[in-house]
This record gives C-alpha cells, structure tokens and sequence, in this order.
C-alpha cells in the first residue's frame, strides 16, 4: 500500500523556524488556528459548476488544485465528477494512468489529511476502483504540508475550494516572515486568505479557472490593495456572487462571505448575483444564468457590470447607477479630509479595567483623569454621559509624566501595575509601563466632534460640543471649518451611507463598518461654498434629527439630478 502523509520538503533546511512553525500548526492546530470552516454541499457544488468543473467536460485530461481540503467538502465531489468524466470517454485509460495527474489537494493539519485520505480511499472503492489503484491515487492526489510553502509542479484549470481564514495574530511569527518574504500581496494586516488566493492565480494555466468562497473583506479593505491590483492587471473577475445572510456554511461566520471566479483571460464584464437561496434546484439555475453567452435585459437574478477591477481601488460591486453617482462625486467634490476636518478615533488603553473608572472616584491628581465618551453613553442619538472618565498618564509635551510629581497618580497605578506591566506595549517598553497604548491629548475632549461607532446598520452620528474624550470603540471628527450640526446631516443622510456602504465591508446582520478608513472616502463641498441658506437647512435637519430632511438639504448641497436622487433612495423627494 501506498504510504500517505509523507509531506514533502518545505525548505533546504528542515530545522528552520518557519518549518518548526508549520509543522507545530501541523500537529496541534486547532479549528480556530486552521481556520478551518466547512461549506455546504450545494454551495460546493455550485461553485463547481461556476468555474466550469462539470462531468460533461474530459475533466480527465484537465488538473485541478485544491489548496486547503479539510475533511473533502470539496474534494470527494470532485473525484465523483472526475470519475463520471473518465467512464464516459471514449475508451478510458485504466484510473492509475488516466487520473493520477487529474487531482492535486494540500492540507497542513495531518489528523485532518489522515482522516479525508482514508475518506477517498473508500470513496474510490465504493466507485468500483481497486483497493491498491485506490491508494495509489490517494496517495499521488494529496499532499500534506502548508500549500504556502510546498513545492507544486506544473500549472492548472481549476483552482478551487474555501481558502483558510487566519488572522496574522495566529501565525507565528517566523512563519508570518517567511510568508511575507515569498507573497506580495501579504500587505498590512492581511489575513492567511490573501496568499494563499495569490499563489492559487499564480498556478492557473491560461484560460484556467479560479473558484474560492471566502470573506469579501479584501475585496474593499486597505489590505486587499496589492491582491485587486494582482487581478486587474493580469486576470479577470468573471463572477461574483455575495452570499450576504446566506448559510453558506455548516457553521455562522461574522464576515460575509463572497463566491468569486477569476480567470486567466482579458478583463471583461463582471456578472454580479446577491444572496442566492441555498436550495440546489436554485443553485444549479442561478449558474445557468450566471454563464450565459449573452445576458438577457429582462434579468433579475444577474447583473453585468463593466470596469469592477480598478487597479487596487476597492472593488464597487454595487449597482451601475449607484457607481456613476459615485463616480460623479470622487470627480467633482474633494475627499473629506481635503475640507478641514479629521477623522479619528479614541483611546485605546490597552487595560480598561485599570485605567477607566467611574471618574469621581478616580482617585488621582484632578488633571490626569478626563471624562470619557463611550457607545453606551450615545446609543439614544444623544450624549448621556454615565459618568466614566479615563487616566491620563501623558504631560502636556506628550512624553509620560513623571509619577514623582504625582503621588495619587503613582499610587493608583502601583495598585494596578500587574495588569498594566503585562501589556505588550508595556513589555516592549518597561520603563514607560504605565503609558496607554494611544497618547491622550487633552484638547481633543474641549473640542466639539462627531462621534461614531464602529459597526452599525445605519449612520449613527451623535454631536458632542467639546466636553468628553472619545474611547476607542468610537471614530470622531472635528473641523475646523465646517459647521459640526451641518456636518453631521451630511453624515446622516443617504450619501454617507451610500459612500461606506459601497467602500466598506457588510458584517453578520448587515451591519456597516464605520472606519476610518471608509470616512475618509466621502467627498464633501467646501464650507465657504455652501450657500447660508443650505447651511442653516442642514444643521436644523441634524438638530431634530429628521433624516429625510438631511437628505433633502445633502440632495441639494451636491446637486444630485433626480435620476440620481432615485439611484440612491433615501426618502430625499
């Protein structure tokens, strides 16, 4: 028999750190490690069909790469596809020689490939193979070690499958260098995802086909820059389905998940579906329509949508009347920034449980202690300030205070010092232990500012005049121009939204992530060029928080033509 789980050689030396790495992820990774989550029969066979791995096809004389198989969601219907293929030809080979080069399937966690190698040897029984002939292709199709790292001969059609979704905070770090070292588009904060679609393009012949269901995130992100920009230039998003509140797992997910199916081919048109049912009769329907020659005008299910892949800019998936509305704005109106204000976002500590308190009983000198605005304080529209203020370690030239000069300070702080000192800012930096993670700047609480949290379903922009200091689960922004109450019907109205919705990723539920990130993209007139009539409009809206107001008062303040008006919605007629 065929030994199986004889990994190859990652590197020249075996005793590298990166190699201890993997191969402790190898032998002890968990679910979470592995990021291991397992796709729908239907959803796999849906993605099959899209990138065109269907049993009418010689899928014998074809390759395909499966780069993560877990336990085989994927991989056991693609050996029955491939097996059907080959009985139906013309006079087969016998399977050793027809199918040994058909299958190539990588998994790291070897308890994981121990077990799905036994599930294909039986699976090839069960189809009438013969037990060596079994073994013998198991053993040539699967591979076990990391498939960022592994040797791999040769090019393929199809590359498919649910790539691992791991946060940088789980990889080692030797192995977190190594990958860095050898994948461009592992940029910033990228998740293990982002390489392993960039080598998985690398190894697509031309005119193959790439099939993943994975999170959407990179997609729009900062991180996904280098990766869009991969696929524009060389490659072509033929299909892309968002499976926005679909079970299109056997477990719930917070990030959105998106089926994409890129090819080695020109750009062209993108055909874009949203949230299929998960039903196999629709399923197999919908990827009908999605490969028509010629999509019909009266479709509903599909859209196609020109130039979706733009160098790195993030992808707008949304509809083609929204994206010219979009388009129009970016040409005509400055970035949010560009117009006096900025966008930020509030202390982190790093240990609130040591340095937030109720503030009257913080019991430290009166001028290294603020009042803190948090999303409890807000969730009514308005602030209600609960009464929670937070330690202020800094002076006012920005280094740390000396604790010599406060006494409170010190106390209070030694009190708290072993949950303080084990932070990894502190660890880093022993001598200044008792700093938080972001430097607090006083003037910031005495300044007005907008206060927004994070993820919400709709915009939730609250006016503070200038007493709080924002905690970190809140963005702010001030200005020094704009009229704070004018801005915040910018804010609240229905181009805001269309702005983060279209940049931003959608969460569980469909909640908005309102970063950063996605503020900065709003495109916002000059303050001296609005009219004083549309100022006072505007920041009377926000005052009564009356929304259909703002988006009259915002309709107006970019001239948006009717046609416009409807593409967005918003109540704004």
């Amino acid at each position: 028999m065929a030994m199986l789980g004889r990994a190859m050689p990652l590197f020249a030396d075996e005793f590298c750190p990166a190699h201890a790495a993997a191969e402790l992820l190898a032998q002890e990774g968990g679910i979470e490690a592995r990021g291991a989550i397992f796709t729908r029969s239907e959803v796999v066979d849906f993605i099959l069909d899209l990138a065109g791995y269907t049993a009418d096809r010689p899928l014998h004389e074809l390759r395909l790469l499966e780069p993560s198989f877990g336990g085989g969601d994927f991989l056991l219907p693609i050996i029955k596809r491939l097996l059907k293929a080959w009985r139906e030809a013309e006079a087969p080979q016998p399977a050793v020689v027809a199918l040994s080069s058909a299958i190539r399937a990588v998994e790291l966690h070897r308890e994981t490939f121990r077990s799905t190698a036994n599930a294909v040897i039986s699976l090839l029984k069960q189809e009438g193979i013969e037990a060596t002939t079994a073994s013998s292709l198991t053993a040539q199709w699967l591979k076990q070690g990391d498939f960022l790292l592994l040797p791999m001969e040769g090019q393929f059609d199809f590359v498919v499958g649910n790539p691992p979704y791991v946060r940088q905070e789980l990889i080692p770090a030797p192995l977190l260098a190594e990958y860095r070292n050898r994948y461009q588009t592992m940029y910033d904060r990228a998740d293990v995802y982002i390489p392993f679609i960039e080598r998985s393009l690398s190894a697509l012949s031309e005119r193959g086909h790439l099939g993943f269901i994975c999170a959407d995130r990179w997609m729009k992100n900062r991180y996904g820059g280098p990766l869009r920009n991969l696929v524009a230039s060389r490659f072509h998003l033929k299909i892309y389905v968002d499976m926005v509140d679909t079970p299109a797992f056997h477990s719930d997910v917070i990030a959105y998940p998106a089926i994409t199916i890129i090819s080695r081919e020109k750009p062209a048109p993108t055909r874009i579906a949203h949230r299929p049912p998960i039903e196999r009769t629709a399923l197999v329907a919908l990827a009908a329509q999605l490969q028509v020659p010629t999509l019909p005008r009266d479709s509903s299910a599909v859209r196609e949508l020109a130039c979706v892949t733009n160098g790195a800019e993030p992808w707008l998936l949304e509809s083609s009347d929204q994206m010219a509305v979009i388009r129009r704005l970016e040409s005509c109106f400055p970035l949010l920034e560009e117009t006096a204000c900025k966008v930020g976002i509030g202390v982190a500590t790093g240990a609130d449980k040591a340095f937030i308190g109720d503030f009257e009983s913080l019991d430290v000198e009166h001028d290294r202690k603020l009042p803190l605005v948090t999303t409890k304080d807000i969730m009514s529209g308005e602030v209600q300030w609960r009464g929670q203020g937070v330690i202020n370690p800094f002076a006012a030239s920005g280094g740390l205070v000396n604790l010599d000069a406060y006494p409170l300070l010190r106390r209070y702080l030694e009190a708290r010092r072993e949950i303080i000192a084990r932070r990894h800012c502190a660890q880093k930096s022993p001598a200044g232990w008792y700093r938080t993670i972001d430097r607090i700047t006083p003037a910031l609480a005495a300044k007005p500012k907008l206060l927004i949290p994070d993820i919400k379903g709709e915009a939730h922009i609250v006016f503070e005049k200038g007493e709080l200091y924002p905690h970190h689960n809140l963005y702010f922004i001030t200005s020094d121009e704009w009229d704070l109450r004018a801005l915040q019907a910018v804010l609240l109205s229905a181009v805001t939204r269309l702005f983060v919705a279209t940049y931003s990723t959608k969460m569980r539920g469909g909640f908005l992530r309102f970063q950063a990130q996605y503020l900065r993209r709003i495109r916002l007139p000059r303050w001296q060029d609005v009219p004083q009539n549309l100022r006072r409009d505007l920041a009377e809206a926000a005052v009564k928080r009356d929304i259909p107001a703002c988006n009259r008062a915002v309709f107006d303040l970019y001239g948006l033509s009717k046609e416009e008006r409807s593409a967005i919605g918003g109540n704004g007629d």
